[in-house]
């Protein structure tokens, strides 16, 4: 009698679905791991790693996503929070702030997509505005 007439129909099942779910999941791993590595090379191909990034000013899926450079030194990694950097980052969805940080390798996470990293503010704010899904943005507390 042969291995495989001899296995039932649940372990069959089970072993098929265990398959298809360790495909998924590497599928998903590859897939995320090539967009923050597309993402850290294209912030180190347009920018050096201290530059701070460009000021913009668009609409996104409806939604109205502004970036600057921070006029004060503000939660963005001024002297006062022990950051490398001489002033922060300010991105705006729709007027309220979206709190934006940048990390040691030189991509940037939000609030709204801390365990995602992106090549710069512009990416972040429209990640943002699509984990958001019309919702309003609520204050971040000081």
């Amino acid at each position: 009698m042969s291995t495989i007439s001899s296995m039932s129909r649940r372990s069959a099942l089970g072993a098929t679905v265990g398959v298809f779910g360790g495909l998924a999941l590497a599928g998903a791993a590859h897939a995320s791991a090539d967009r923050a590595r597309d993402g850290r090379q294209d912030h180190l191909a347009h920018a050096g790693h201290d530059a701070m990034p460009e000021s913009f000013d668009e609409v996104y899926q409806g939604r109205r996503i502004q970036g600057r450079p921070a006029q004060s030194g503000g939660h963005g990694g001024g002297s006062a929070h022990g950051g490398h950097h001489p002033a922060g980052y300010q991105v705006h969805v729709d007027g309220r702030e979206l709190h934006v940080m940048r990390n040691a390798d030189g991509t940037w996470i939000s609030v709204v997509n801390h365990y995602e990293t992106f090549a710069n503010p512009r990416a972040v704010a429209r990640a943002a505005v699509v984990e958001l899904q019309g919702s309003a943005l609520a204050p971040f507390p000081a």
